[in-house]
C-alpha cells in the first residue's frame, strides 16, 4: 500500500529549503565544534543563516526564534530548575545516597546497568523525557560515584528507559497525538508497544552502555558533581521510605492525571484535582516543597541551609536552559519557513510499503525540526487518510512506528541532546555516541519489530 494524497509539486524554494536546512546545523557544528564557541551563540548564528537563507525576513526569523526559545523554556525550563532544586535536596540530605545503597544491596556490578534500565523505566513512565531526566540525573551521579563504575555505564540504561517510553508507549504526548490521528485503539497500542519497546530498552539501554563505557572514558563534570554532592553530615540519612516517597510522588501525581483523563468524567472534583495536581509544574513544585520539609526542616536542618541549597543549585543549570531555549527557536524558524511541507512532498513522491514511509516522513521531520511533537504531528496527518480501511492492529503498528521515527537521530536541534550534553559535561562528538546513537537504536528497533508485526499479523 502506497500513500497518496494532495499537495503542491516541487518546487525551487523546496530545494532552497533543504539546502538552508543543511547550511544552517554545518554552521552550528562548526562554531561549537572547531570555533569553540558556547552552544547558545553557535544556534543563534546557524538560525539567522538558516531563516536568511530559506528567504525569511530577518525580522521574522528573529520572531520565530524568540517564540520558539519562549514556547520550549516555559514548558521545560521551570521544570528543570525545580528539577535541580529538588535533585539539590536529595544529595545534601542524604536521600539520593540512601536510595543508591538500598539498590546497591540488591544488585551486582553486572546487573546494576539493568536495574537502573528498570528504575528509568519505572519512573519515565508517567513524565516527559526533560522531567524524568532532571529526576533521574542525582541518582545517576551518586549511583556512579557509590559503585566505582564508568558514568556511561550507569546513565545510558537510564535515558534509554525514559527515552523508549517517550517515543513509544501512552500517556506520552507522541504516541497519544498519533493514536488519536489514526484513529487506533489505545490499549492495543499500550499493549503493543511494550513489546516493542522492552528489546528497544534492552539493547539501547544496557547492552549499549556496556559496550560504549568501555571504549569512550567520561569523567564527571565537576560543577554538576558538586550540585549533587552531599555535604558531610552528622545526622542520620532520610529512610529508605521517605526517600522512595519524594522521588516518586511526581511519578504519583503525573500517573493520577493520567488516569483522570482516560477514565473520569471532565469537570468533576475528583477530575479536576487529579488534573491540577498532575500538571508537571505544579507536581514538581509540591514535590520540592514537601522535600524541604521532610528532608529538611523536619530533619533539623537549618532554614540558611535549605535556602543556599536551593539558590546554588541554580547556576549550574544557566547555560542548559539558554542552549535548549536556542534549540527551540531554531526549530520554529525552520517550522515557519514551510520544511514539513517541503518534508511532505519528498515522502509523496515515493514508493514503498506505508509502515516504512511512515516512519521515513517521521524521521525527515525529526532531523529537519529537532520536535518529536511536529515529527509525529506532521506525519500522523500525512498519512492518516489512507489508514481507515485497516484494522486496529495495524493502525496502532502505524503510530507505533511513527514514534520510532520520530526519535532517529537526535542532534544539534534537540533539547535533550543539549540536556545530556551539559548534565555529562560531554563534547559534541561524545554527546553523538552518548544520545543521537542511542535514539537511532530506539528508533532502528522500534522499525524492525513493527514490520515484522505487522508482517505477521497481516
Amino acid at each position: 500500500m502506497h500513500l497518496t494524497t494532495t499537495l503542491a509539486p516541487w518546487s525551487s524554494h523546496d530545494t532552497q529549503l533543504i539546502l538552508s536546512c543543511v547550511l544552517g546545523l554545518a554552521l552550528i557544528i562548526v562554531f561549537i565544534s572547531v570555533l569553540k564557541l558556547a552552544p547558545f551563540l553557535s544556534i543563534l548564528v546557524g538560525t539567522f543563516a538558516a531563516g536568511f537563507s530559506a528567504g525569511l525576513p530577518l525580522e521574522a526569523v528573529a520572531s520565530a526564534f524568540s517564540k520558539g526559545a519562549g514556547a520550549l523554556l516555559g514548558d521545560v525550563g521551570i521544570i528543570i530548575a525545580l528539577g535541580a532544586m529538588l535533585g539539590a535536596l536529595m544529595a545534601e540530605s542524604g536521600a539520593a545516597d540512601r536510595l543508591v545503597s538500598t539498590i546497591l544491596k540488591h544488585s551486582t556490578p553486572r546487573t546494576l546497568p539493568w536495574m537502573m534500565a528498570l528504575v528509568a523505566i519505572i519512573v519515565g513512565l508517567p513524565l516527559f523525557f526533560e522531567v524524568g531526566l532532571v529526576m533521574m540525573v542525582p541518582i545517576i551521579f551518586v549511583m556512579a560515584r557509590r559503585s566505582q563504575q564508568p558514568i556511561l555505564r550507569i546513565a545510558i540504561p537510564a535515558l534509554a528507559g525514559m527515552t523508549t517510553l517517550h517515543a513509544l508507549l501512552p500517556p506520552h504526548p507522541g504516541p497519544l497525538i498519533a493514536v488519536s490521528a489514526l484513529h487506533a485503539d489505545l490499549g492495543l497500542t499500550l499493549g503493543l508497544g511494550l513489546i516493542v519497546a522492552i528489546p528497544a530498552v534492552i539493547l539501547a539501554g544496557p547492552v549499549y552502555g556496556i559496550w560504549l563505557s568501555k571504549r569512550m572514558h567520561v569523567v564527571e563534570p565537576e560543577e554538576m558533581g558538586k550540585l549533587f554532592t552531599a555535604e558531610q553530615s552528622t545526622g542520620e540519612p532520610p529512610s529508605f521510605a521517605i526517600s522512595l516517597i519524594t522521588i516518586l510522588l511526581p511519578v504519583v501525581l503525573m500517573l493520577g492525571r493520567t488516569v483522570a483523563k482516560l477514565l473520569l468524567q471532565p469537570e468533576t472534583f475528583l477530575f479536576d484535582a487529579l488534573n491540577f495536581l498532575g500538571e508537571p509544574l505544579v507536581a514538581l513544585g509540591l514535590t520540592v516543597l514537601f522535600a524541604v520539609v521532610a528532608l529538611g526542616w523536619s530533619r533539623g536542618m537549618a532554614r540558611d541551609r535549605v535556602g543556599g541549597i536551593l539558590r546554588k543549585s541554580l547556576p549550574p543549570i544557566a547555560a542548559l536552559l539558554l542552549t535548549i531555549g536556542a534549540g527551540g527557536g531554531l526549530k520554529q524558524a525552520l517550522v515557519v519557513a514551510g520544511i514539513s511541507t517541503t518534508i511532505g512532498k519528498i515522502a509523496v513522491g515515493a514508493h514503498m510499503p506505508l509502515i516504512l514511509l511512515a516512519w521515513l516522513i517521521a524521521v525527515a521531520l525529526r532531523q529537519a525540526t529537532g520536535s518529536a511533537t511536529v515529527a509525529t504531528t506532521t506525519t500522523a496527518g500525512i498519512v492518516a487518510p489512507v489508514v481507515a480501511g485497516l484494522s486496529a492492529t495495524h493502525n496502532s503498528l502505524m503510530a507505533l512506528a511513527i514514534g520510532a521515527g520520530s526519535v532517529f537521530f537526535c542532534h544539534v536541534n534537540d533539547a535533550g541532546f543539549w540536556m545530556v550534553r551539559e548534565y555529562f559535561g560531554l563534547q559534541l562528538k561524545q554527546t553523538v555516541m552518548v544520545w543521537s546513537v542511542l535514539q537511532t537504536i530506539v528508533s532502528v528497533v522500534g522499525l524492525v519489530l513493527t514490520f515484522a508485526l505487522w508482517t505477521v499479523l497481516t
